[in-house]
């Protein structure tokens, strides 16, 4: 079937041709990062995790967002959402991939990442999240590509292949979940040390994700033949607005603890990200600028007016994940470091190189998608599909 990815239009090389292009620009920023070390990046002693880790923790939730839309089709026939089902599988594929990019990266040695091989250490919470990273990739691979596979042939799934979409659905949140522990398991780092913090993921994830889902979606339907099907895209639209709210909930419940209960180290770090902290506030803006998001965000999709309206619903998903991207993505991981445990504010921003390296790794990831989207639109493209959404061949005898 991959074939299929080596043909296309001319819009479709000129795209692939941007993607290369951007990653080659991020190699050579990456090779001199090899060469210098990580001190061409904005890191430093206090702030020793910056973009690429914030990347990596938003990226796992675009990962895990996956089965928002596999749980409901294979375990409750939700045939509305047959038609995107291998759409988000595909998608997880990527997003791993990015994230084991953006560990390999952070790391000042880089071959270092085989210690995780070479010496595991089960009482490391990092190990574990190997584990799990690396076995959700290889179980989307499998499933998707099976099942895409029986699609073109215009058979049934192989019975086989159901357990490992059980095991795929079960290990979506664990993914989130011990990334999460990750950081709520640091007792020296006050925004972090929080008994919701991977609830807070989960929900930021399945805001997130799905969002990308919708933009996707409506842009494999601009751009070619296959429709994902207006129906999934408006229970998408559903999953969203529950999730998007229940984030920011999470949100005010750690801002009330910190802020109501006065404890200086509970306090500092959303001062430093919402209101600056003894003259620093280099984060204030893009915190302020998420918050105002999240708020459009909820606008637009609690209404269910704007929300049923395509274009009102892909305006709200591109904000939804701007929101979640510079919230989770930057402010959480950098605002865990600030202040340090001496009480000093040693400020982070990344630097050109970093920023580079950081495009060229989502270029990586965008040009993996592309070319998996490529195989599974071409064969959804020659599936005929009922009024439901469902591919005229049962998922299982």
């Amino acid at each position: 079937m991959f074939e299929k990815a080596l043909t296309g239009s001319r819009r479709y090389w000129v795209w692939v041709f941007i993607l290369l292009s951007i990653i080659g620009v991020g190699f050579i920023a990456y090779m001199r990062q090899y060469t210098y070390g990580l001190g061409i990046t904005g890191m430093n002693r206090d702030v020793s995790w910056g973009f690429y880790i914030g990347q990596f923790t938003f990226l796992v939730g675009v990962a895990a967002a996956a089965v928002m839309v596999v749980l409901p089709y294979y375990l409750h026939n939700y045939k509305k959402y047959g038609r995107i089902t291998v759409l988000a599988e595909f998608l997880a594929v990527p997003s791993v991939i990015m994230c084991l990019l953006f560990i390999f990266v952070d790391l000042g040695q880089p071959f270092r990442i085989m210690n995780v091989i070479l010496h595991p250490t089960p009482n490391s919470v990092m190990f574990w999240d190997a584990v799990v990273l690396s076995g959700y990739l290889l179980l989307n691979i499998l499933v998707g590509w099976t099942v895409l596979g029986a699609e073109r042939k215009e058979v049934p799934p192989p019975k086989w292949i159901k357990p490992f979409i059980y095991i795929a659905i079960a290990w979506a949140p664990s993914i989130h979940i011990v990334t999460a522990f990750l950081y709520s398991g640091l007792p020296g780092r006050h925004l972090w040390l929080t008994a919701i913090m991977a609830a807070r993921f989960l929900a930021s994830a399945f805001a997130s994700g799905p969002a990308l889902i919708i933009i996707i979606s409506l842009i494999v339907r601009r751009f070619t033949n296959f429709d994902p099907g207006r129906e999934a895209i408006q229970t998408l639209g559903k999953t969203i607005t529950y999730t998007m709210i229940l984030n920011v909930l999470f949100l005010g419940f750690e801002l009330f603890t910190g802020l109501y209960s006065n404890i200086p180290g509970h306090m500092h770090p959303f001062q430093y990200l919402y209101a600056g902290l003894e003259g620093h506030g280099k984060l204030v803006p893009m915190m302020w600028i998420s918050s105002i998001l999240a708020v459009i965000a909820l606008i637009l999709l609690i209404n269910p007016k704007t929300r049923r309206n395509e274009s009102t619903l892909a305006v709200a998903a591109v904000v939804v994940f701007t929101s979640l991207w510079i919230d989770k993505g930057f402010g959480l991981v950098v605002g865990g470091f600030i202040p340090n445990p001496l009480e000093r504010v040693t400020e982070y921003w990344p630097t050109i190189p970093e920023t580079l390296i950081t495009l060229g790794v989502w270029a990586i990831g965008f040009l993996i998608l592309t070319l998996l989207y490529k195989v599974a639109v071409s064969v959804k493209e020659e599936v005929v599909y009922d009024k439901y959404g469902e591919k005229q061949v049962k998922l299982f005898k």
